[in-house]
């Protein structure tokens, strides 16, 4: 894809999001970019008055999806490639964390980007073209104590993403998952939230996990900026990855992953594969 391209990008009041609508209107694109906030794009909008598109979006209210997404294909003529990019996390254990702590989040990082991918998905299908870019995070494939809600939204949409892979290659058209590990962004400021119970028992964990991300927030090794580089060049390249970890520490724990797979596989093959089977 060489030509200029129509973006969609969500959650662009700061982070990756913002990074990413930053570079994409620098080098020419049209994007709608939101924000549950008009006011918190006004900085972009007024930067890039001739290709940016500011709009506001709550992906908690799907009632307001569909027409939203109808509103941007009509400001763009069609959108090539959409970035999911809006969300937040909750951290605590899971018995602390309470249901009207982790269901918003549920409705933002994965029913709200789900229902929006589906709302631009007909017209996509219609030019058998298009790009669909779903940010999750290395939680996202590995997780450890007070990530268990967050990290129960990326897998979810890890598995949504992949499983439309499989459904839209065919018709030429290509999803991409980004995974970052930690960056400078808000995620572990603002766009952070703590469960309000706080269980003892729990303190060399979830609370242990707890107090490393607030002591690291900014000073993460990661780059929003050149990350967003990265991303262009991946999900605009003639075959773009199903999977793209972002930063060392990502790619450190991919890999500790994948080692934790194959011991499992090894140590229980011999018991739990053929041997549970009928004989043939």
């Amino acid at each position: 894809m060489t030509e200029a391209r129509n973006w969609l990008i969500t959650g662009c009041s700061s982070g990756f999001g913002r990074e990413l609508a930053r570079t994409v209107l620098e080098q020419g694109d049209r994007a709608v970019i939101t924000a549950r906030s008009k006011e918190s794009l006004r900085e972009l909008a007024e930067a890039y008055p001739d290709c940016a598109i500011p709009m506001a979006l709550d992906l908690t209210r799907q009632n307001e999806i569909r027409p939203f997404a109808q509103a941007a294909e009509a400001a763009l003529g069609q959108v090539d490639i959409l970035v999911n990019n809006a969300g937040f996390g909750v951290m605590g254990a899971v018995e602390e964390v309470e249901p009207e702590e982790y269901r918003p989040m549920f409705e933002t990082n994965f029913f709200g980007t789900v229902e929006l991918t589906r709302a631009l998905l007909p017209a996509m299908r219609a030019r058998r073209s298009g790009r669909i870019v779903n940010v999750s995070s290395i939680a996202g494939v590995i997780t450890r104590g007070a990530y268990g809600f967050y990290a129960a939204t990326k897998f979810a949409l890890e598995a949504i993403s992949e499983a439309l892979s499989a459904e839209l290659q065919p018709l030429g058209m290509h999803v991409t998952l980004i995974e970052p590990g930690p960056f400078r962004t808000d995620f572990a400021g603002r766009s952070l939230r703590m469960a309000k119970r706080v269980i003892e028992d729990y303190a060399d964990t979830a609370g242990a996990s707890r107090t490393a991300i607030t002591q690291r927030d900014g000073r993460q090794t990661g780059d929003p900026a050149r990350a967003a580089q990265v991303i262009i060049q991946a999900v605009t390249s003639e075959k773009p990855p199903l999977r793209l970890p972002l930063g060392s520490f990502a790619y450190q724990r991919v890999r500790e992953k994948i080692t934790a797979l194959q011991t499992d596989a090894d140590a229980w093959e011999g018991i739990a594969g053929k041997a549970v089977e009928f004989d043939s």
